[in-house]
């Protein structure tokens, strides 16, 4: 049986966070901080910052579908390695590949308290998809 660490995480990276915003509050500590590094750079983010990324992703996406391929725990940390697909607004007939991230959560209060997340733009090749595939909840 999965923790209940490992399902918070897992639940918010599942849930329609970017229809609905309050899922931050749901499963992020009050005190939440997320270090970010992405293709754009270093962004340290809040609660509020990412209350608003949410709103503004729901304004330019259909729909967002995880694929998770690694989800492990070692004590109170976290780590979940995800692909994001979508379906953009502009385009609804076609899914596409996102983002490819890992982001490793310390759990405090049984909420999400700091993370550290990395992400790319997700890399549509056959080989790169199969390297996401091997699930290790």
């Amino acid at each position: 049986m999965a923790s209940s660490e490992k399902h918070l995480v897992e639940s918010f990276y599942n849930s329609e966070f970017y229809k609905d915003p309050s899922q931050v509050s749901k499963h992020f500590h009050p005190d939440a901080e997320l270090f970010w590094n992405s293709s754009a750079g270093f962004n340290k983010m809040s609660v509020n910052d990412l209350e608003e990324i949410c709103t503004e992703m729901g304004k330019s996406f259909e729909y967002i579908r995880p694929e998770i391929s690694h989800l492990l725990q070692d004590d109170k940390m976290v780590t979940i390695r995800i692909t994001f697909f979508t379906k953009t607004i502009e385009n609804p007939d076609e899914e596409i590949p996102m983002t490819h991230m890992v982001a490793i959560w310390e759990i405090k209060d049984g909420k999400m308290f700091k993370g550290y997340q990395m992400s790319q733009p997700a890399d549509d090749s056959p080989d790169n998809l199969a390297s996401f595939m091997a699930i290790n909840l």
